[in-house]
């Protein structure tokens, strides 16, 4: 997290390994963008990682970062008996598969298979958090599905906030919520892909 940011709200001092015997806490975020101004940044005019990867360059990929996230799920009934605050509802989910060679398009499948399961339309979603694999992935998906882009990741994706492996779910599922309910709005879907050509995606309301 840095200085004011959108993480502020879902972070949570964490112990930091040291050389030294004291360690220090962790309050916010230390990713290797920290500063960055794109386009004005001297990296942004950084070229391909590779030929196999044009045009992928590090702008349009997520940094590499640690981090975790954690997720409490449980019955309405049994958070009201335990006297847990409710901020928001799981509706339904679905997984789906395509072309292994098209890895990174499984939300473009996913999200519509969910939507039909929730009995919604794309236009009753407020917000959608789609995990940035590659800035290209995410663009694309977005345009295919006619998604408006201002809904899309409104407060940065895992381009802006790093991609800790095994953490992506969680913490869309605490973006969206924080946003959701900062903004007033209810209604929200998360979506990623996953190797060899899986998608998934699910859907939220707040409270």
């Amino acid at each position: 997290m840095k200085k004011s940011s959108p993480l502020d709200r879902q972070g949570y001092p964490t112990p930091k390994p040291t050389k030294e015997k004291t360690g220090r806490c962790q309050t916010a975020d230390d990713g290797v963008r920290a500063g960055h101004d794109f386009p004005e940044s001297p990296c942004y005019e950084s070229g391909p990682l590779s030929q196999r990867m044009a045009p992928s360059t590090p702008e349009t990929l997520p940094q590499i970062s640690d981090g975790a996230a954690a997720v409490l799920l449980m019955k309405r009934s049994t958070a009201e008996r335990l006297g847990q605050k409710i901020i928001g509802k799981y509706v339904t989910a679905s997984v789906v598969g395509v072309k292994p060679l098209l890895m990174g398009m499984g939300p473009w499948k996913a999200i519509p298979v969910a939507l039909e399961k929730a009995g919604i339309t794309k236009n009753d979603v407020d917000i959608y958090e789609i995990n940035e694999a590659f800035a290209s992935q995410c663009l694309w998906c977005a345009k295919e599905l006619g998604l408006p882009m201002e809904k899309v990741n409104p407060k940065g994706g895992a381009i802006a906030f790093g991609h800790p492996l095994g953490c992506t779910g969680s913490r869309q599922v605490s973006t969206l919520l924080t946003e959701l309910r900062r903004t007033g709005k209810k209604v929200g879907v998360t979506s990623m892909c996953v190797g060899t050509g899986m998608g998934m995606a699910a859907v939220w309301v707040a409270e």
